[in-house]
């Protein structure tokens, strides 16, 4: 794995100047492989990881499986161009195993959530099934650790 695309996907505020350092690479050289990853599409952009709890206004997320019938001619790309063209679906991934899709789906309330699934997603021609999986609590997120160990913690562990 590319050492510059790594620390980039680490912490995507490092300065041109600290990357350079890290690496041991001139500054100029580092600038110049930034916008031609950027360029080839390989950079999408940045964001920063929010833990949503700690803010007032949040909204439910929940993991939701997809098993599809994909098309002869084009395979499961355009089911996964349908999925992506919801304002709900945040996260599209074509998976391995007993579903095809995993979806992460944002709305306000879990009632939205199951009314998107029941009125928009289980309705699409491909669609076989769905299995809808409520997000709870983030414990870690793209590599970020959202949780003190000691929140983490339910006292199952004192019990011998």
């Amino acid at each position: 794995m590319d050492k510059l695309l790594k620390l980039l996907n680490t912490n995507s505020e490092f300065t041109t100047a600290e990357l350079a350092t890290m690496l041991g690479e001139p500054e100029d050289y580092i600038k110049a492989q930034i916008k031609e990853y950027t360029n080839k599409g390989i950079i999408k952009g940045y964001q920063a990881v929010v833990n949503w709890e700690e803010v007032e206004d949040s909204f439910v997320e929940a993991l939701i499986e997809l098993k599809v019938t994909p098309k002869k001619e084009t395979g499961f790309d355009e089911m996964a161009e349908q999925c992506m063209a919801f304002e709900e679906v945040e996260t599209v991934y074509l998976m391995a195993g007993a579903y095809d899709f995993a979806l992460i789906v944002r709305g306000e309330t879990m009632q939205e959530i199951a009314m998107f699934v029941a009125k928009k997603l289980s309705t699409m021609e491909s669609v076989v099934s769905t299995s809808t999986h409520f997000i709870l609590r983030r414990y870690k997120d793209r590599g970020m650790n959202l949780k003190d160990c000691k929140e983490c913690s339910d006292g199952r562990n004192l019990i011998l």
